[in-house]
């Protein structure tokens, strides 16, 4: 198969038997090949090593001799099973150079108990190549009142200020596979406080409706070259008041994907990060998360 694979990080848990199944409808949906990967912790100062799993008992690998025996008969994606050893924080971001996604649990084996989000998928989030999926345990509790309506939906953050393109373009693309409406979230601060004399803040001088609505046009604005490309995918831009974030997290519940952007590399900042938003989505979200890089040109 000439496209790239899905790849589906395993480590026996339940977490990660869920992120499986969401990266097995997901590779149907791209007619893809899925790849299973299980990395095997070793001590920090050890060498990696790559074992490629064919039949079952070959590698001597439980963890993938239990995926086999779920998904057999199944029909579905060709699977390729692959085991490596390693530091799954550092191996798990490089293999996204060659795949479609990178999806994985929220938190998997060891670790401890109460991490919402375990390190790897942090990890990975924050550094991988490709557009990361990280799928939570079911029972995140979020706000409730937030405008929905029946049907799937997909739901995407967009930065009036600068709007990330790579993070649009997944974002109509899996609405459009999953025959899903897009709901587009860009928030704007309120309420504006200005300071008047030392000591004393004035009331705000702009009207909320007005700061709304220029929100929500600009929002439209980014939105519209995406609507060409996908005309059968129902979008709407809702401005909200208030932090970003919260409002994607109450936006989570009953949506199929939240996809938020991972922030550009900069001269003042050269490390590659993820932002306070995007990792609020990732540690309060109800919903499967999609983490999206920067074009390589931005990130090099």
């Amino acid at each position: 198969m000439s496209t790239a694979p899905v790849i589906a990080a395993v480590d026996g848990s339940d977490g990660s038997l869920r992120a499986l199944d969401w990266a097995l409808d997901a590779a149907r949906r791209r007619d893809a090949a899925l790849r299973v990967l299980h990395v095997r912790q070793y001590a920090a100062w050890g060498q990696p090593d790559v074992l490629v799993a064919g039949e079952p008992g070959e590698a001597g690998d439980p963890v993938l001799d239990e995926v086999r025996d779920r998904l057999a008969g199944g029909g579905g994606p060709a699977v390729e099973y692959v085991a490596m050893e390693g530091a799954p924080s550092a191996l798990l971001p490089e293999l996204g150079s060659d795949a479609q996604l990178l999806v994985l649990g929220s938190r998997g084996r060891g670790g401890f108990a109460g991490l919402i989000l375990g390190s790897n998928g942090m990890a990975a989030a924050r550094d991988a190549r490709c557009p990361v999926v990280v799928v939570p345990a079911p029972g995140r509790e979020v706000p409730d009142g937030f405008p929905t309506r029946p049907g799937p939906r997909v739901v995407v953050g967009v930065d009036v200020d600068g709007p990330d393109e790579a993070t649009l373009a997944f974002a109509f693309a899996e609405a459009a596979r999953r025959g899903a409406r897009l709901q587009a979230i860009a928030a704007y601060p309120w309420p504006v406080r200005f300071w008047a004399t030392a000591g004393e803040l004035a009331p705000p001088t702009v009207d909320q409706g007005e700061v709304e609505q220029e929100t929500r046009t600009l929002a439209e604005g980014f939105l519209a070259p995406y609507l060409k490309e996908h005309p059968d995918v129902p979008a709407e831009a809702l401005a909200l008041p208030g932090d970003a974030a919260g409002a994607l997290v109450a936006a989570s519940r009953d949506a199929e994907l939240v996809v938020v952007g991972r922030h550009r590399r900069s001269l003042l900042a050269p490390a590659r990060m993820m932002g306070s938003v995007t990792q609020a989505v990732l540690l309060h979200a109800a919903s499967p998360i999609a983490v999206i890089p920067p074009p390589p040109s931005e990130e090099s």
